[in-house]
C-alpha cells in the first residue's frame, strides 16, 4: 500500500487473508502504528496458496528497497491526483 503524506510518499508491505479488511484497519486508524493517521492505497498485490510462501514474499519485499520505491513511484506517476484515487 502507498500513502502521501506532506508531499511524501509512504509504503506499507504486509500480509492479509481479507484485502478490503486489512485496507479499512489501517485506513480507520486501527491498523499497525506505522498506518494512523495516513490515507492507504493498494498499490500492488499478490496471492499464495500456503501464509509461508507470502510470508517470504513479505520479507523479500520489505528488505528490498529498490522495488519499494519502483512500485510508489509508478503509481503516483499512474495516479497524479493522488487523493481522488478509490480502491
Amino acid at each position: 500500500m502507498v500513502s502521501k503524506k506532506y508531499g511524501k510518499l509512504f509504503s506499507y508491505v504486509g500480509i492479509t487473508n481479507d484485502l478490503k479488511k486489512r485496507v479499512n484497519l489501517h485506513n480507520s486508524s486501527k491498523g499497525a502504528k506505522y498506518t494512523r493517521g495516513k490515507k492507504w492505497y493498494l498499490a500492488y498485490k499478490k496471492s499464495y496458496n500456503s501464509k509461508s510462501k507470502a510470508l517470504k514474499e513479505e520479507y523479500r519485499l520489505k528488505k528490498d528497497k529498490k522495488k519499494r520505491e519502483k512500485i510508489k513511484l509508478s503509481f503516483n506517476l499512474k495516479n497524479e491526483n493522488f487523493y481522488s484515487f478509490t480502491l
